[in-house]
């Protein structure tokens, strides 16, 4: 019997083949003062361009001019302090640079903040002028939607104002980031194998798979603990967000907070309503799957922490980082040469920071840039299939970010977070479609379908399960009330009883979920992986049934980044999410998977 507990090594124990290498941002942290500076030096330059926007088109064309490039110096001095910081939450050298940046760019958004209402106050017949001269028509469309805010933007001196709150308007997520990622200590915990492990949140998704029901339900009531020990931290924060979320709605003249964050997209709130509905409907499919899985497993009863261990628990799917690389890759062929030869030479190169060392940022993301190659945060685990299903969603939005800089100016290449999720999503449908076909028997069959299902039951009912949440609390704090501890408890077991059904069990320390979901704290964005995958679903098969004009449509649309809007660009692709036939196709397809899985297994 092992005894040896299992703990992650420190970053500097990682090996440098495993992590990313930053040098296509900055070379190392000398070169970014050298940027620092700069930038910090041209910050007074904003003001020379103060009361003559409307001037000419060639003084208009010079200050969007200085703004672009501005801006572009901007995003890599920002990227690279955030990425640095990710690496180990702990190191303060680097949240220190995060927080100069941070000043920094808050400055320059103090200096700039005149710039949106005296563009405002030119009147229309001046606007089209100006954006007709061909000096300033690289910037057309970003002035045309710029006009789209003159009902929610202030005077000049109250912009100001606004853009001196960004440090303060940040202060609930970084307090959250802090608890969540730095402070929170979960103990050590035995495996099914009696190994030791450090408990954290990384290894908490791992032991949620474990064949052995008493290690997740250990993990499970041992992981919920530490956040009830600071459940009242947690909600003063998560009170905090939401109510700099509503401040910010009424300040700017937006009937709700909602509004306000789908109004930058132009996506209509009924978009966001429809998918809580069209998943409202479908959940007693949903329950069906819970009572499919609960008998399948041979259990009595089903609890949350039963809800991700595969079915077949028997089979087990490893895959090295290369062998998942290789899986992707082969997955990805309808893409075409030049996809897949780009990413293969990321993933195998160093886009990707691979494994868990202690402090790393949890879960896994990608973050693109202009100038600088699209890095990919994992924490990679080879005995979870789950890792390659995220490695290849990663990937997407790596991809995306770099056919868009490759094919956009750079105030048009930053696509919204509305279309990235299909970009993701998409690539794991093609990845499912590959394991399925290649599946060996109708039990890896059955193993692979139950993680699809798992797959959408995660991306679109769990999402938009959070969706409702987010909008429950910000209608709450709409309507004056209180944002406690219990009231944030009992708005989401409201949801959980629904959306589970009356035949799970719903531990009370499932109520603490609420407080542990990152994304709470930059609200209204997790309705986009539901409505992402909806579209990718309908993308794939447009896709994996077409021919090369539909091939083409699919990657003109990852080229587009934002030069339409977000809704436009996926009706050029061959989906119209304002209608609800996408997530209605993927929720029938959740109800035929599961009549599928119930007769193999």
């Amino acid at each position: 019997m092992s005894t040896a507990t299992a703990t992650l090594p420190s970053r500097k124990e990682v090996s440098p083949a495993d992590c990313w290498d930053l040098s296509s941002l900055y070379a190392d942290d000398q070169a970014w003062e050298q940027d620092f500076k700069r930038l910090d030096s041209l910050i007074p330059t904003f003001e020379t361009f103060r009361g003559k926007l409307g001037e000419s088109a060639a003084t208009l064309a010079k200050a969007l001019n200085f703004d672009n490039d501005f801006d572009k110096v901007a995003e890599k001095l920002g990227t690279y302090a955030f990425l640095k910081t990710t690496e180990d939450q702990g190191d303060s050298h680097y949240q220190g640079m995060k927080s100069r940046y941070q000043n920094l760019a808050v400055r320059a958004g103090q200096a700039a903040s005149y710039m949106r209402p005296e563009l405002l106050a030119i009147d229309q017949a001046k606007m089209d002028e100006l954006i007709s001269d061909p000096a300033v028509e690289p910037y057309q469309l970003q002035l045309e939607r710029l006009v789209r805010y003159r009902p929610h933007t202030l005077t000049d001196n109250e912009e100001r104002l606004l853009a001196m709150q960004g440090e303060m308007a940040a202060a609930a997520g970084n307090a959250f980031r802090q608890l969540n990622d730095a402070d929170l200590k979960f103990g050590e915990i035995t495996d099914h194998k009696d190994r030791k492990l450090e408990l954290s949140h990384a290894t908490f998704g791992q032991l949620l798979i474990s064949p052995d029901r008493k290690v997740r339900r250990g993990a499970f009531h041992q992981y919920y603990q530490a956040f009830a020990a600071h459940e009242n931290t947690f909600a003063a924060t998560l009170c905090g967000s939401v109510q700099r979320d509503v401040y910010y709605a009424k300040a700017r003249n937006y009937t709700s907070s909602l509004e306000a964050s789908l109004f930058p997209d132009n996506v209509p709130v009924a978009v966001y309503d429809n998918l809580i509905s069209a998943v409202r409907e479908s959940l007693p499919s949903v329950h069906h799957y819970l009572d499919v899985r609960r008998r399948k497993m041979g259990l009595k009863d089903i609890h949350h922490y039963d809800t991700y261990v595969p079915i077949l628990s028997d089979i087990e799917k490893h895959h090295s980082w290369d062998q998942a690389v290789d899986v992707v890759l082969e997955s990805l062929q309808p893409l075409g040469d030049e996809y897949l030869a780009t990413l293969e030479t990321g993933l195998r190169g160093r886009w990707a920071d691979r494994y868990p060392n202690r402090g790393k940022q949890s879960g896994a993301f990608s973050c693109g840039s202009y100038a600088a190659d699209p890095y990919i945060l994992m924490n990679y685990k080879p005995e979870v299939l789950n890792d390659v299903f995220t490695l290849t969603h990663e990937a997407g939005h790596s991809m995306h970010s770099w056919y868009s800089s490759n094919h956009q100016p750079f105030q048009y290449y930053n696509y919204t977070i509305f279309v990235a999720e299909v970009a993701s999503t998409f690539n794991e449908q093609l990845l499912t479609e590959y394991l399925v076909k290649n599946a060996a028997d109708d039990k890896e069959r059955a193993y692979l379908i139950n993680n699809e299902l798992d797959s959408i039951r995660a991306t679109v009912v769990r999402q938009t399960m959070f969706a409702e949440f987010e909008k429950k609390t910000h209608e709450m704090a709409e309507a004056g009330e209180p944002l406690t501890v219990d009231s944030f408890k009992a708005a989401y077991r409201e949801l959980l009883e629904a959306y589970f059904g009356p035949d799970f069990v719903i531990d009370k320390e499932l109520e603490l979920e609420c407080f542990r979901i990152p994304h709470f704290y930059r609200a209204f964005y997790v309705y986009k992986y539901a409505t992402g995958l909806s579209a990718a679903v309908a993308l794939s098969r447009r896709v994996l049934e077409g021919g090369p004009s539909e091939l083409a449509d699919y990657l003109s649309f990852l080229k587009g980044g934002c030069s339409k809007d977000p809704l436009d660009l996926l009706r050029d692709a061959g989906v119209d999410m304002t209608k609800p036939e996408p997530v209605a196709t993927t929720l029938k397809r959740f109800a035929t998977l599961t009549q599928e899985l119930d007769s193999l297994l």
